[in-house]
């Protein structure tokens, strides 16, 4: 899941959907350079495609703020450290800290928090507190280059705002993997906005995904015979 999340990141930081509209539609994506050096350019040429240097920009030094710092936070934030960037945490209990995170607060820090966020990235279960946390006050809160990424669940977020911030420019973008209705509705305005990268909840998945679960089981399993402490246990009070 979080390479899913790297996926989103570097996709938008290289500027991969128009890339793959240009693909399409079998169009050559000029830059500034070749129209300069280019001898078949006329002046004056206008492109339906065109990239230069502010359409792309590089993860070094951006700042991620991970909602929810649990197994899939925490290996998102390792990453984003190989990528050099700057990692805030949100978690109910922001005295534990996680390797890799430079700074870890509380979900009543997390509307002062969005305003620094270069990439705000959602990886909440679904619970009570956290239903519709995204919404229309924590969109008006980011940066309008600031990209949401959700993996978690998608009644997390306010559909209805998300959309409004993304279509407005509120907000740069969004990859979402996980929605509040699933399968995502055809006729809703998210497949054909632009600045969003949709996948079909299956962030999750890997070809060892049946290998790893049948270890926990073995291990849990051992653990249960001999009384010891299991691993992964849903706490039912939290929801998760």
């Amino acid at each position: 899941i979080a390479e899913h999340i790297f996926a989103f990141l570097l996709a938008f930081a290289r500027n991969l959907p128009q890339a793959l509209r240009a693909q399409s539609d079998h169009v050559w994506v000029s830059n500034r350079w070749q129209v300069a050096h280019s001898s078949t350019i006329k002046p004056g040429q206008t492109f339906h495609y065109f990239i230069n240097n502010d359409a792309v920009f590089e993860l070094a030094g951006k700042q991620m703020l991970i909602a929810g710092v649990g197994e899939i936070g925490a290996r998102t934030a390792k990453l984003a450290k190989a990528f050099d960037m700057e990692v805030v945490g949100v978690r109910r209990n922001p005295d534990q800290t996680v390797a890799d995170v430079d700074k870890m607060v509380g979900f009543d820090s997390l509307m002062a928090a969005l305003p620094q966020a270069d990439f705000v990235v959602n990886a909440l279960p679904y619970t009570g507190e956290t239903q519709h946390l995204f919404d229309a006050a924590a969109f008006a809160a980011m940066r309008q280059s600031a990209y949401f990424v959700n993996i978690g669940r998608g009644g997390t977020h306010h559909e209805a705002d998300l959309i409004a911030a993304l279509q407005s420019g509120a907000i740069a973008g969004a990859g979402l993997d996980v929605f509040a209705r699933e399968p995502l509705p055809a006729d809703s305005p998210l497949w054909d906005l632009p600045n969003v990268i949709i996948t079909s909840h299956y962030a999750g998945l890997t070809p060892v995904y049946d290998e790893r679960a049948f270890a926990i089981f073995i291990d849990n399993l051992a653990r249960y015979m001999r009384q010891a402490p299991l691993r992964n246990v849903v706490d039912k009070t939290l929801g998760y």
